[in-house]
């Protein structure tokens, strides 16, 4: 458990769902990502543009859905993370979910790391 006595990192933020821990470095990262797909744009008062648009086809059939919901990630984490590139997006459905993996290299130390995402 990391708390905010223990911050070590110049990039971190309170973790979601956890009373008095934070994350930081890749995982602060990782939280920023899911936070990004995760916000439909307009829901934020103070930052309009902020999110993305996947929801907009989440009843679509899957066929369609996926590149579209791909191309909104793309855009949006491209907007709203620049810590890091995106190399690659795929796509797996498992029964009625959609999970997302999302390949992606850290600017600061050229490093690849991969992010799933369940939408």
């Amino acid at each position: 458990m990391k708390t905010i006595d223990k911050i070590s990192a110049v990039d971190w933020q309170p973790k979601l769902g956890e009373i008095g821990e934070v994350v930081e470095d890749i995982a602060d990262i990782n939280q920023c990502i899911r936070i990004i797909l995760s916000t439909p744009k307009g829901s934020d008062p103070h930052r309009p543009e902020f999110g993305s648009d996947i929801w907009k086809y989440i009843d679509n059939p899957v066929n369609s859905a996926i590149p579209n919901i791909i191309r909104e990630a793309v855009d949006a984490i491209h907007a709203w993370e620049p810590r890091v590139s995106i190399k690659s997006i795929s796509a797996e459905v498992i029964e009625s979910q959609v999970i997302f993996h999302i390949e992606f290299v850290l600017k600061e130390t050229e490093t690849t790391y991969t992010l799933g995402v369940t939408v």
